[in-house]
C-alpha cells in the first residue's frame, strides 16, 4: 500500500522551511518564519521564537513601537513578558501564558522579556487582519497559564490549546482566546518518545506545525527541530514523537486579500502604508 494510500484523508508535509537567525527590537535574538508572501502561511504572517539563557541577548526587549492591521499573539514557555500600551494596558505574560492583541487601526506598544530560572523560551506570531477589521479599534487581552485549555492522556503528549478550535477523538476542544478576526487555532503538543495523536481541523484552513524541541513525524514525514512544516488540505493530522518533543500547530482560515507589508504595519495596499506612516508620525495613533 502507497504512503498515500495509507494515508488518506490525512494532512500530508508538502514543504518543509528552517527557521532562520535574526534580530529585531533593541537586538533581541530570535529564529524566525516569514510568510507574508506565502499563500499557504495565512492568515498567519510571521512566527518569531525568542530562546535564550543569555540576558545579553533579549534584555533591550521591544521598546515602544506601533503596530496597524495585524494582531499578534505572544505565547510564553518559559519566562515573563511584560506589555504595555498606549491604551493603558498594561500585562505580565507569565510562563505557560499568552497574550493577544489586535492593532486594527493603531496601537504603540512595548514587550519586554524577563527571564526566569535561567531561560527564556517563547513564540510571538503574527496573524492578518482581514480589510474589514485594519481600521477597527485596537485591543488586548491575557490569557494566563492556568485558563489554557489542556488534554492531556497517555502515549498521547499533552496539549495545550491556546486559540481556536480543534479536535481530538472526535471532541471538539476551544482554546481561550476566540476572538481573532478570522477562526485561528495555537495549540502546543509536548510529548514523550513513542507518544502519537491524531487531531481533527477544519478542511479549509491552512495548517502548519513547528517543532521547537525533538523531532516528530508528521503523516510519515520526519520534522526536525527548528522546521516548519507546511501541509497539504485534509481532515486530520498525525503526529507522532521520536523523541521527547514539542511542537506548535497552526491552523486558520486563510485571507484572500493583497498583503502589503512594511516594518510594523501590514496593509492591502502602498497608499494605506503610506497612510500608516502619515498618522503614525503626526502622533495620530495616540489619540486612538
Amino acid at each position: 500500500m502507497s504512503k498515500l494510500a495509507t494515508y488518506s484523508g490525512y494532512r500530508l508535509v508538502e514543504q518543509i522551511i528552517h527557521a532562520m537567525p535574526t534580530s529585531d527590537g533593541d537586538g533581541v535574538k530570535i529564529a524566525r518564519l516569514a510568510g507574508f508572501n506565502r499563500a499557504a502561511f495565512s492568515p498567519f504572517l510571521m512566527i518569531d521564537e525568542l530562546k535564550s539563557d543569555d540576558t545579553a541577548d533579549y534584555m533591550g526587549g521591544f521598546p515602544p513601537h506601533p503596530h496597524r492591521g495585524i494582531e499578534t499573539l505572544t505565547y510564553m514557555l518559559q519566562g515573563h513578558f511584560q506589555h504595555k500600551d498606549h491604551m493603558g494596558d498594561v500585562g505580565e505574560l507569565r510562563s505557560g501564558g499568552a497574550q493577544w492583541m489586535a492593532a486594527g487601526k493603531g496601537v504603540i506598544h512595548s514587550e519586554m522579556p524577563i527571564m526566569q530560572e535561567g531561560q527564556l523560551h517563547g513564540f510571538q506570531i503574527w496573524i492578518n487582519q482581514p480589510a474589514r477589521d485594519k481600521m477597527n479599534q485596537a485591543k488586548y487581552h491575557d490569557f494566563q497559564s492556568e485558563v489554557i485549555t489542556q488534554v492531556h492522556q497517555d502515549h498521547q503528549g499533552l496539549l495545550r490549546v491556546i486559540s481556536g478550535r480543534l479536535e481530538v477523538k472526535q471532541t471538539p476542544v476551544f482554546g481561550p482566546l476566540q476572538q481573532t478576526g478570522v477562526p485561528a487555532t495555537v495549540a502546543d503538543w509536548r510529548a514523550s518518545a513513542g507518544d502519537r495523536i491524531e487531531i481533527g481541523l477544519p478542511v479549509e484552513h491552512n495548517v502548519m506545525i513547528y517543532v521547537y524541541q525533538g523531532q516528530i513525524t508528521v503523516t510519515g514525514t520526519q520534522v526536525q527541530q527548528g522546521q516548519l512544516a507546511l501541509l497539504s488540505a485534509g481532515e486530520m493530522v498525525d503526529i507522532n514523537a521520536e523523541k521527547e518533543s514539542g511542537a506548535i500547530l497552526f491552523s486558520g482560515q486563510p485571507i484572500d486579500e493583497p498583503v502589503v507589508h512594511y516594518g510594523p504595519f501590514v496593509m492591502n495596499s502602498m497608499a494605506e502604508i503610506e497612510q500608516a506612516i502619515d498618522d503614525y508620525n503626526s502622533g495620530q495613533f495616540e489619540t486612538y
